[in-house]
C-alpha cells in the first residue's frame, strides 16, 4: 500500500479537524482528527527526516494549529486553517521532498 505523503497528511489534519469540530458542534472530537493526522505525520518525518525534522515540523503542525485562532480574527475561521494548513505543507513538503 503507498503511503500518503507527510504535507498532505498534516494539511488533511489541520482542515480536518477543524471540520470535524465545527460540523459535529464537538471541539474534543476535533481535537482527535488533529493529534491523530499530526502523530502519522511525525511518524513520517521522523522515517524520511529524522529526529530534528520530526522535532521542528510537529512544532510548526502545532504552532499552525495554535496561530490559525487569532488569524480567524482577522480574516475568518476557514481561510485562517487553508492558510496554516498550506504554510505547515510547504514547510513538510521543503524539509522531506528529496529524502523519500
Amino acid at each position: 500500500m503507498p503511503r500518503i505523503p507527510s504535507p498532505v497528511t498534516a494539511a488533511a489534519g489541520l482542515v480536518g479537524g477543524y471540520a470535524v469540530a465545527r460540523w459535529t458542534k464537538k471541539r474534543p472530537l476535533g481535537g482527535v482528527v488533529l493529534a491523530v493526522a499530526g502523530g502519522v505525520a511525525a511518524r513520517e518525518w521522523q522515517r524520511v527526516g529524522g529526529a530534528k525534522a520530526s522535532v521542528g515540523l510537529t512544532s510548526a503542525y502545532v504552532a499552525a494549529f495554535a496561530g490559525s485562532h487569532p488569524l480567524a480574527k482577522k480574516i475568518g475561521a476557514w481561510p485562517a486553517v487553508f492558510s496554516v494548513a498550506g504554510a505547515v505543507a510547504a514547510a513538510s513538503w521543503a524539509v522531506t521532498r528529496d529524502r523519500s
